[in-house]
This record gives structure tokens, C-alpha cells and sequence, in this order.
């Protein structure tokens, strides 16, 4: 200390500022020049996978604002990872949706470098009017040009040896089925997650408009950057008629907003973004990543399933497809545990093996079954060899009452007898300017998930019907659907059903629903003639323990997950007008309305 205070002395207070500040700038550029390596340290530690993963062999260099020009003049660019020492590689390809902030822009920076460092050059590229790529932004519409496009500029470059991967959830997932039956130039393995070939069906899921999901979009998506989305503009665009003017009430209008709706059955439209049977088609092993509580579950599933019926058979006998418990690109608490599984962590770590299975580096086998899914309840994994499981037993829970089924202290029960002669059947009134709130389910926002049920269950208008405790645990592993025999008083309204795990506190909390929205002839009304519907509550995979009960609700809104039918058979967009409609659910010997879950029988579970 005192030869220091000598030093400070000799050179003068001036002159020791001075000298100061030249260490704390010396300091700064070596922190600079080393930057990537501390954020690739950081990384590795608490964020990437690296469990099952071959270690990083090189390091890297990252070129900026790399492309082209398209044919009608749009510059698209990119951020390129390359390992050092390599001449040529194999590529991975992520055409990216966002605004480039600092976030999106570290976030890609670290996982491009994570591949990079293990021999693969990374091309991470701003779609149309997103990240530093030219042109206005619109989601999905140009997605199929401007990626054969691209395959086109990279077939050009010296580092490229012909073999491409690509990767991405959500729209940027969509960006890969864009281009998957492109032969010659098209890429050699797809890892698509949250996505899907149908964006349409995303949508529109039983005719009705997945207005949550839909307005998020546009929310956040709305002009030339990205928007954080607020839960109050949400709720201002929601609530409130017409339809086509929520984007108007939240943030301003969007002009994509306005075409989903005014486009449900333009078959051009959905065909200009979806394409036709791209599943059929495919020229690449797909690696599906996929959500119990995500909007695209349900197609995404269908994917996999025409890929294996469809597609050529190389590119069917290696398809896999992992279903965990998530929502769309996050992660959701699940019931008695503190913990999560990361989404972000788990969409990353498949990606080394999977790539370097399909390009034969390193030799070894793909240790990945053909279908991993997570059983919730249980809340383990269990390694599968089809979808649906080859020992499904279909099994029907069938509804009853006295009458009055209506909120959770009503009469409802379920069971698997068939209902004995005549039953008197149940009726609530559905009036769309009180709506039944959503609580959790498979939504694009931090809204989705698993959510307590037990409030909404108070609710005249949802009828509850619930199993005696479970004498012993149920596994209920796929898809889900109800059988109604329903009349209404409405030219066109809704319905809803709901699955849901009551545990033995009483705490009741959603695993799946569906919606059918359609038209009705008012002579069966008068006639009191029910009308057979089937709801699909899309596919799930839960253990129902040892003393909970398995619970089906049924209303006519779950609001803002879909929209509201205004009962009066307008066109959903314009509507203004709305009345209420009296709705009645028949059970009974000749109308046996049932809930069919598809139970998988324990002796012959995959352990």
C-alpha cells in the first residue's frame, strides 16, 4: 500500500487519472475482444444444453449483414457463425421473424455460436421487414419465395458444402415447411417446433377464431418492430363488437389481423401460406417438437402422422416427434411442483445429435425413440413407438344428471354406464356480454397453460360432471373428444368442453378443450329433436392419481381463448348485434351424450 501511495505521488493526481483511465480502457477492450467467450461461458453454465452433447471443438468468427437481393428487390441479411479453421461445412439455416434488439440479437448470437463451436457454419437471417432484412413486414406470406430464395444464395458460397439443416419454432418454423419439398437444393434435416403446416386450422380450431392467440400476434407483431404485449390491451381489443376492429381498440389497425378474419374460407389465402399437403411432399427427416398446452398441438400431431402415412418412406422411417409440457415457446407450471421444464433449454438440446445423426458426423446412433411424450400427473417421460399408442383402450365416460348440472354444486355426475331409460336433460343460458372466462389453455401469450378451473365451475352457465374418486390412478394418453346431443334456441352458437384433473383438495385444473361452432335448423329446436355434435378437445397425456376425479365441463364460450358467438348467424367479423340462447345438453338411453378418453391400460405402459 505505502509503495502504491509513492507511485500516486511521483506521478502527480493529474497524470494518475490519466493512468487510471488508460487501465480501465485497456481492461475494457480485452473484456470486448473476449466478450463472446464470457457470454459463451455464462451460457454453457445456465442456459445451454450440454448433457448428451459433444463438446465444442472450435471457435468461431460471425460475419454481419451477409445476403442478398431478391428478385423484386428486397435485401435480405444475416449474421453468419463460422468455425475457425474450416473451409466448407454443413449449414444450419434459421430465417428468423423479429426485431433486432439487443436480446434477439444475443440470444441468436449464442445459439449460433453453440453450433458453430461444434463444426456448422450458422446462418441466422432476418425474414422480409424483420431483423436488419429489407421490405414491410407481414407474417408468413412471403415466407416460401424469399426461402427458395435463399437456398438459391447459399448454394453460392464458398463455405457451403452442400448439406443445410434448419431450425425454428412458431413462424419461423413455419419457414422451413415453406421450402421442405425442394429436392436438389432444399435441406437434408428440418427440427420444426410449436408449428405447423396448417396455420389455418391454428386459427380456426372447430370454426372458431383463436382470438387470444390471433390478437397477441398482432399486438406484438404490428408495423416495423416488435411490440411487448400488455394484458390491457388484450383485454380492450377483446372486449367489444365488431370482431375486426379488437385490433383497432388495442394498439392501432394491422392490417394481417384483419385478413385472418376476413379469410377463414378464402382457400387462396390459407393456400398462399400453408401450401398443399407439405407433409406428402417432404423431402427432409423432421424432428417435431410439440406442446400439451401450445396452439398448434393438435396439427403439429397431424403432421406427424401424414409424414409416416405420406411421405416417402426414408423421410417417414426417421421423423421423430417430442411432446413436453409447454406452452408456445414457454414453460408451464405444472400442479404440485415447484419446478419447470425449460421450453428454451429442451428446443436447443435435440438439435447436435439430431443434425449430426443426419449428416453422419461422429458415427454414432440416434439414441431418440421414435415418439417421446410427458405424462403430466406422473410428470416423467415416457419413450413410445407410434401416435396414437397401439394399446389405447377407448374407453367412454358417459353424462348424467338430475336436471341440473349446472356449476360445480349442481347434480352432474360421470360414469361408465350407459344412462338407464330417460334422463332429464340439462339447460343453461349462454349470453355472449358475459362470457365464460378463459382460465389457461393452449394460447400464443403468457396466459396459457394449466390454471385453476374452480371459480369458473361456480358459473351457472357451465355444466359440471364429475367421476366418483378414482380407486386407482388412470393414464389418459391421447386424443380426446365428446359426444353431445345438444338443441339450441340460436340460428348458429357455440360449444365447449373442457377436461379437467380434480385433485383431492378440490383444486381443479384444465388439461384440454374444444370448441365446435356451427349452425342449427330452428324446427329442431321447436321439435325438441336433438342434434348429434362431436368435440374434438384435442389430445393430451395425463395420470389421473389414486383419489382424484376426472371432471368435463361443458358451457358455450371460453373467452378470449376463442371468440364469442353472438348467436344471431352474422358474419363473426361484422357482427354488432347479440342475443342469448338457451342451450340444453340430452343424456340419456337413446341420447347417451359421453366423453371418450383414450386410457392406457398400466400393465402394458412403456417404463
Amino acid at each position: 500500500m505505502a509503495d502504491f501511495i509513492k507511485m500516486i505521488r511521483r506521478l502527480g493526481s493529474r497524470r494518475f487519472v490519466i493512468f487510471i483511465g488508460l487501465v480501465l480502457f485497456g481492461v475494457f477492450l480485452f473484456t470486448l475482444s473476449k466478450r463472446a467467450f464470457i457470454i459463451d461461458f455464462i451460457a454453457d453454465q445456465f442456459f445451454l444444453p450440454n448433457q448428451g452433447v459433444r463438446e465444442a471443438s472450435y471457435k468461431t468468427w460471425t460475419q454481419r449483414r451477409i445476403g442478398f437481393t431478391t428478385s423484386d428487390g428486397i435485401q435480405l441479411l444475416a449474421d453468419v457463425h463460422r468455425p475457425k479453421g474450416l473451409k466448407k461445412t454443413a449449414t444450419i439455416l434459421i430465417r428468423i421473424p423479429f426485431t433486432k434488439t439487443f436480446g434477439n440479437r444475443g440470444r441468436s448470437d449464442v445459439i449460433g455460436r453453440y453450433w458453430a463451436r461444434r463444426g456448422y457454419t450458422v446462418v441466422v437471417q432476418g425474414t422480409r421487414g424483420r431483423y436488419e432484412s429489407g421490405g414491410q413486414f407481414y407474417p408468413l406470406i412471403n415466407e416460401r419465395k424469399d426461402g427458395i430464395e435463399t437456398l438459391r444464395w447459399l448454394a453460392q458460397q464458398p463455405w457451403y458444402d452442400g448439406r443445410l439443416a434448419m431450425w425454428g419454432a412458431s413462424s419461423f418454423g413455419h419457414t422451413q415447411w415453406a421450402v421442405a419439398d425442394q429436392t436438389s437444393l432444399g435441406p437434408d434435416a428440418l427440427f420444426v417446433q410449436i408449428s405447423s403446416t396448417s396455420f389455418r386450422q391454428m386459427f380456426y380450431p372447430g370454426n372458431a377464431f383463436s382470438l387470444e392467440s390471433g390478437l397477441y400476434w398482432a399486438i406484438n407483431s404490428r408495423g416495423s418492430r416488435d411490440h411487448k404485449v400488455r394484458i390491457k390491451d388484450l383485454q380492450k381489443g377483446a372486449n367489444g363488437f365488431p370482431l375486426i376492429e379488437a385490433d383497432d381498440r388495442a394498439i392501432g389497425d394491422v392490417n394481417f389481423f384483419n385478413d385472418w378474419l376476413t379469410n377463414q374460407y378464402n382457400d387462396a389465402y390459407w393456400e398462399a401460406i400453408d401450401g398443399m399437403n407439405r407433409t406428402h411432399t417432404l423431402q427432409a427427416p423432421t424432428l417435431l417438437l410439440a406442446g400439451w398446452f401450445d396452439p398448434f398441438l393438435p396439427t403439429q400431431i397431424e403432421d406427424f402422422t401424414n409424414i409416416v402415412n405420406y411421405a416417402k418412406k426414408e423421410v417417414a422411417s426417421e421423423t421423430r416427434l417430442i411432446i413436453g409440457p409447454w406452452g408456445h415457446a414457454n414453460s408451464v407450471k405444472l400442479p404440485g411442483t415447484q419446478k419447470t421444464l425449460p421450453y428454451r433449454r429442451e428446443s436447443i438440446a435435440p438439435s447436435i445429435p439430431w443434425f449430426d445423426h443426419q449428416f453422419k458426423i461422429g458415427g454414432g446412433q440416434l439414441n431418440m425413440p421414435r415418439v417421446k411424450i410427458f405424462v403430466m400427473g406422473e410428470n416423467r417421460w415416457s419413450d413410445e413407438k407410434e401416435w396414437p399408442l397401439a394399446r389405447t383402450q377407448y374407453t367412454s365416460f358417459y353424462l348424467h344428471s338430475h336436471g341440473a348440472a349446472n356449476s360445480l354444486h349442481g347434480n352432474g355426475w360421470l360414469d361408465n354406464e350407459t344412462p338407464k331409460g330417460k334422463e332429464t336433460p340439462d339447460q343453461y343460458v349462454y349470453n355472449p356480454l358475459d362470457p365464460v372466462p378463459s382460465a389457461g389453455g393452449a394460447m400464443l401469450g403468457k396466459r396459457s397453460g394449466i390454471q385453476l378451473q374452480n371459480t369458473i365451475e361456480l358459473r351457472s352457465d357451465v355444466l359440471v360432471y364429475t367421476t366418483s374418486p378414482l380407486s386407482e390412478s388412470v393414464n389418459v394418453t391421447g386424443p380426446v373428444r365428446v359426444i353431445l346431443y345438444v338443441s339450441t334456441s340460436a340460428p348458429s352458437t357455440d360449444f365447449m368442453a373442457k377436461l379437467v384433473d380434480v385433485h383431492i383438495n378440490g383444486s381443479a385444473y384444465n388439461l384440454c378443450d374444444g370448441v365446435l361452432r356451427r349452425d342449427y335448423d330452428p324446427i329442431q329446436y321447436a321439435d325438441k329433436s336433438p342434434v348429434e355434435i362431436e368435440i374434438d378437445l384435442w389430445p393430451t397425456s395425463n395420470v389421473f392419481l389414486k383419489g382424484h376425479k376426472i371432471r368435463l365441463e361443458i358451457s358455450s364460450s371460453n373467452f378470449p381463448r376463442y371468440d364469442r358467438n353472438t348467436n344471431t348467424g352474422e358474419s363473426a367479423p361484422t357482427a354488432t348485434k347479440v342475443v342469448s340462447a338457451t342451450q340444453t345438453i340430452f343424456h340419456s338411453d337413446q341420447y347417451a351424450s359421453r366423453l371418450i378418453l383414450p386410457i392406457i391400460p398400466y400393465h402394458t405402459e412403456n417404463r
